[in-house]
């Protein structure tokens, strides 16, 4: 590791150390709290779209964003570790196919839609004890018994 890389590595460690940055990718919307300054007065501003690519690498990485405002398509470039984004939230994943998603630009309406990606998750079934499992089966068992061997009680109605 030179001396570059390393130097990327320590402004990287600094400039993450306080955010929680999500796990996302093309195709998938998201939202983008971003530190404007007015004059002397700062606040966030969300910027909410679908992110249509992500590059470079390290230090370097940025993804653009593109969301529809007013009718007009709107693109923003930010860079991932940048001191302007507050936050980053993951609205919801989207099942694309492409890296760059550039064609979305061309598109309108219903046409610009981007499928949901819908994960399954497993279920985990909790396995018993073999010990516990066995106490239940003989508790049943013998419940089952005791229900069979029961004598029966025969009343016969007398008719006059």
């Amino acid at each position: 590791m030179n001396i570059i890389e390393k130097i990327e590595k320590e402004q990287l460690e600094k400039l993450s150390s306080g955010k929680q940055i999500p796990d996302f990718n093309p195709g998938d919307t998201i939202k983008v709290d971003v530190k404007v300054v007015e004059g002397t007065r700062e606040r966030i501003q969300a910027f909410e779209g679908v992110c249509i690519a992500r590059g470079g690498k390290g230090i370097n990485e940025s993804f653009t964003v593109r969301k529809i405002s007013y009718g007009e398509g709107v693109e923003r470039v930010f860079p991932l570790f940048s001191p302007k984004i507050s936050s980053i939230t993951l609205v919801r994943k989207g099942k694309v196919r492409r890296a760059k998603l550039y064609y979305l630009r061309d598109r309108r309406g219903k046409a610009a839609r981007i499928v949901e990606k819908i994960e399954v998750k497993k279920k985990t079934n909790e396995k018993k004890d073999v010990a516990s499992v066995s106490k239940d089966k003989v508790a049943e068992t013998s419940s089952k018994k005791e229900v069979e061997n029961k004598p029966e009680v025969k009343t016969e109605d007398k008719k006059d």
